[in-house]
């Protein structure tokens, strides 16, 4: 059984022993291979299979895919979480279910390029995003148990750098005319095992340590607020994750659709790139200063401006800075989120499970987002549901104002004892 170590009456979580700067790396790394397995996949090969395999009733189909998966992901992130939790109790580690994650992710994928028709494809996808959060849970959790509370700002801001890689990825796979298919499938799976397999081979130090039950009632009360503002600026994430050619299409509608789709992946590596040394920058601030608060606050409010800019937007350029503005303070947000959200958990005993839930914030929008597409969008106009997504991103970032615990009630170190993980 893991042994406790003593928890900081102060609010911040006992560090691991110190790690070398490259661990943070690594974790980035692993963390860049989960979104590589998702985001080529969601935000360009499946809405271009989904408009081959329904043509015109391609809205219909991509939201029910994407409800379909929501669920899934929703469900299997906290089954394997808990799964990872039991591992932790009985002396093993997370790396294992992790392992087999990615093994699975690649196996879905051949599921996915085999898929040709409306059901076969729904059901392509819940198989893979079960596969993936074996990766995706077990990947967070240990990211809370070893990396210290006083350097999880810049691992949040670390995380940032996933995004570029991955859209630089999306826009190789379309933009190479001799990639077919399956081919593209190859390659994502291919990096996906590159990107994991270090933290998988890297062992571990861990935590387990009880939070007095005082400050556990605050770290409740304070994570509920944090996954409620992250749920809110998920949504708009969701929203034009998985709709954004279809917005594309409203503002340039002469373009043709593989054009479109080539210059959507150059702006996409564009705005996922600017925000990473900006959200590097900003998470080493929080953790000098022990004030995150304000930076996220900052982070949604030029979010929302993005989202309004996008409503306004009536050309291609015009559209493609206003999603980079809007990309440049959500990823900050969801940068600095994840590291403050993890100095909350207000058990170590149960970290993945909790961390599930959390992840509820990301998944649940997998649901709202195409909800409220499908409600107020129309294949030739995205205004109505760009509002509604900037009032949700601001509110996000206002409610987290109220939490009072984390890095901000502590900023000075901790004690630790580490102990080894697989």
């Amino acid at each position: 059984m893991p042994r406790t170590v003593p928890f900081s009456p102060h609010g911040r979580s006992p560090s691991p022993a110190p790690r070398p700067a490259a661990f943070l790396l690594v974790c980035a790394l692993a963390y860049a291979g989960a979104v590589v397995g998702y985001l080529p996949l969601l935000t360009l090969l499946l809405p271009i299979k989904v408009e081959q395999v329904a043509g015109d009733g391609r809205l219909d189909l991509l939201t029910v895919t994407v409800i379909a998966g929501a669920i899934s992901a929703s469900l299997a992130n906290i089954g394997f979480g808990w799964l990872g939790d039991r591992s932790v109790s009985r002396g093993g580690g997370r790396r294992g279910i992790m392992a087999g994650g990615v093994v699975a992710t690649m196996a879905s994928y051949a599921g996915l390029a085999a898929a040709t028709t409306p059901a076969l494809l729904v059901a392509g996808i819940v198989l893979f995003q079960v596969a993936l959060n074996a990766v995706i849970a077990p990947l967070m959790a240990i990211i809370a148990e070893e990396v210290p509370d006083g350097r999880k700002g810049v691992a949040g801001g670390l995380l940032a750098m996933a995004n570029p890689v991955a859209a630089t990825l999306s826009a190789a796979l379309v933009g190479a005319s001799r990639f077919g298919e399956p081919a593209r499938f190859v390659v994502i799976a291919v990096t996906v095992a590159m990107c994991t397999l270090p933290l998988v081979i890297v062992r571990g130090t861990r935590q387990a340590g009880a939070p007095p039950p005082v400050l556990r009632s605050m770290l409740r009360r304070d994570l509920l607020l944090a996954w409620t503002a992250r749920l809110l600026v998920q949504v708009a994430g969701s929203a034009l994750f998985v709709y954004l050619l279809y917005y594309f299409e409203t503002v340039a509608p002469s373009v043709p659709e593989s054009v479109l789709a080539a210059r959507m992946g150059t702006v996409m590596i564009v705005a996922y790139s600017v925000p990473l040394p900006i959200a590097v920058l900003v998470g080493r601030l929080a953790d000098r200063t022990g004030r995150t608060k304000p930076f996220l606050f900052a982070a949604a409010l030029v979010a929302a401006a993005g989202l309004i800019a996008m409503m306004a937007a009536r050309d291609f350029t015009s559209g493609a800075a206003a999603f980079c503005v809007y990309t440049g303070g959500t990823s900050v947000f969801l940068a600095l989120h994840a590291g403050f959200a993890m100095q909350l958990l207000p058990s170590a005993r149960h970290r993945g499970r909790d961390l599930g839930l959390l992840n509820l914030a990301n998944t649940l929008p997998g649901l709202l987002g195409p909800v409220i597409t499908w409600a107020l969008a129309t294949p030739r106009d995205f205004d109505a549901v760009l509002v509604v997504l900037a009032v949700l991103t601001l509110g996000g970032g206002m409610i987290l104002l109220a939490a009072r615990g984390g890095a901000e009630a502590d900023p000075g170190p901790a004690s630790a004892q580490p102990r080894s993980a697989a």
